[in-house]
């Protein structure tokens, strides 16, 4: 695992190293150039977490798209282990609610056989992002992000292993348990700027979101912003 002080996006550093293999950490400080789904800005506040691991890809591996299940489920063991009662829930596609407040997100991109999981996990404090409500773990739970750093290296690499030695859609299964359940009314805001409005009805065994919408009929959703029904709960 190596720890800088500063960097750009530590994604974009990890995926160009072409040393790097499979199980290789990359945990800054601070970012400056830091981003989330669909180009986003990611925020940084000191003491929060900052992190990207790499995977490797082989022929009989599952489908990529399911690593997102495996990053959030790592996540959530990861922060469960530090506060075992917070309330804590998955919402699809990457993040990780703290009461009903977002506590972190994770981003996955893809380069030839090789994908780069970022995480940012707010551990000191949350930025304010206009339209959304933020949490971050203290006061109640105090962990420097190097501290944080191996318990999540070892969760995800838990997970990883039962990725790809384990029935996909027991992944898939487990990411349910962890989220919000199904029926939950919710609605899906695509690239376009179409948004489209049902319930949640459970994922495939890549992670594609189930949506269910009023006339009965069922939808797959690959990539979108999810807005639930519980107003703390934004995209």
């Amino acid at each position: 695992m190596r720890l800088v002080e500063v960097t750009g996006s530590t994604n974009t550093d990890l995926i160009g190293m072409a040393e790097a293999v499979e199980g290789d950490w990359l945990v800054a400080r601070r970012q400056n150039a830091g981003r989330g789904r669909q180009g986003r800005a990611w925020e940084t506040l000191d003491g929060n977490f900052f992190g990207s691991t790499l995977v490797t890809l082989f022929d009989r591996d599952p489908n990529p798209a399911s690593l997102s299940l495996v990053a959030g489920l790592a996540l959530y063991d990861a922060v469960e282990t530090l506060a075992p009662d917070a309330d804590l829930q998955l919402k699809w596609p990457n993040d990780l609610m703290l009461g009903g407040a977002k506590l972190a997100g994770i981003l996955t991109e893809r380069s030839g056989d090789r994908v780069v999981v970022g995480f940012g996990v707010n551990l000191a404090a949350a930025p304010e992002i206009e339209g959304r409500d933020t949490a971050a773990l203290a006061p109640q739970v105090e962990i420097a992000p190097q501290a944080f750093a191996p318990i999540l290296a070892g969760s995800f690499a838990r997970l990883l292993g039962a990725w790809r030695g384990a029935d996909p859609a027991s992944l898939a299964m487990a990411w349910m348990q962890r989220a919000h359940p199904v029926g939950t009314p919710l609605t899906v805001h695509g690239g376009d700027g179409e948004a489209v409005s049902g319930s949640f009805a459970g994922l495939e065994e890549d992670g594609t979101l189930r949506l269910e919408t009023p006339d009965g009929n069922i939808q797959t959703v690959r990539a979108g912003d999810v807005m639930l029904a519980s107003p703390s709960e934004t995209r």
